[in-house]
């Protein structure tokens, strides 16, 4: 089983037939970095629970209700008064989405930690979960007592610039992460922002050398490349598709990769150090031929297994 641990929140996407300078009516669409992680891979057919804290409202109940019909494990879920994290999207004529949010008080912040089960073998984290406190704290805390105990650690940080106030402690926080995580998965903007004025493949060969048996960088319809310890890394093209929206293209990323590794029994460092550049091809492109049909859709609506069959 893999944990997923992080938010879950409501985007607010535009119509897309509002007139430019207009403002048109914002649908509800069910998501959140981790959230839409734990939904892909219930989807994919991998044993999946998330490890988070939700409304008792009526978007609370929706997340719910979602990620038991997309086969997620809702054990670990806890609920509680506060309002449902929303964040309001901006669409660009490409799709690409830009995000203002509204994260104070709201129930993703106050998750308490808890015991994984037996059966977890990989905990996923990432995004606004390692963002805001005091909920940060409490992942932070998961990932390096299970990192300890031997679980694998999928790591995306999927960058909110805006809600982080001291980015010089958030780097260095980052940093700190690296030698308990075994797979990293960073954007091409994200890995600027954490690389400053470094150059990003010379970023991710120094983060991968502090930890991690690979990292990943999404290029977004340029593909995908991985970092490893052997060699030159290894790239391949983005999959074609018609782009209603790029809301969680990524995090469909990090899920397909986490299920490749689980369906091809290399869910740990060891296996994926000892993964050669055919396998790392087909992971790779598995991986784009999930997020090209994420992108297809509006808001995160991530594949079925059979729809990548």
């Amino acid at each position: 089983m893999i944990v997923i641990g992080g938010e879950a929140l409501v985007d607010l996407v535009p119509d897309p037939s509002t007139a430019d300078g207009e403002l048109g009516p914002l649908h509800p669409r069910l998501g959140g970095g981790p959230y839409n992680v734990a939904i892909a891979l219930g989807r994919l057919g991998v044993p999946a629970a998330f490890f988070a804290r939700l409304s008792t409202d009526q978007f609370g109940d929706k997340l719910l209700e979602r990620l038991r019909s997309s086969n997620v494990d809702v054990e670990l879920v806890q609920r509680g008064p506060e309002p449902t994290s929303l964040a309001v999207v901006g669409l660009a004529e490409n799709g690409s989405a830009r995000y203002s949010f509204h994260t104070e008080g709201t129930a993703a912040r106050f998750v308490t930690d808890q015991q994984l089960p037996e059966q977890a073998t990989a905990v996923c984290l990432g995004t606004l979960g390692l963002v805001l406190e005091p909920g940060a704290s409490v992942y932070e805390k998961v990932l390096f007592r299970e990192a300890e105990q031997g679980r694998f650690i999928a790591l995306d940080p999927n960058i909110r610039a805006d809600l982080i106030t001291d980015p010089v402690a958030y780097r260095a926080r980052f940093a700190s992460w690296l030698p308990s995580v075994g797979l990293l998965k960073v954007s091409d903007d994200d890995a600027e922002w954490l690389a400053g004025d470094q150059d990003v493949l010379n970023a991710a060969r120094d983060w991968q050398r502090r930890g991690p048996a690979a990292v990943v960088l999404t290029r977004g319809a340029d593909g995908l490349t991985v970092v490893t310890g052997d060699g030159e890394p290894v790239s391949v093209p983005g999959v074609r598709a018609q782009v209603a929206d790029t809301i969680g293209a990524g995090d469909t990323v990090q899920a397909a990769l986490l299920a490749w590794l689980h369906d091809n029994g290399a869910l740990s460092a060891s296996a994926i150090r000892a993964l050669d550049r055919a396998q790392w091809e087909s992971a790779l492109r598995f991986a784009a031929a999930a997020a090209a049909v994420t992108v297809s859709r509006p808001g995160a609506e991530p594949p079925w297994a059979n729809e990548l069959s």
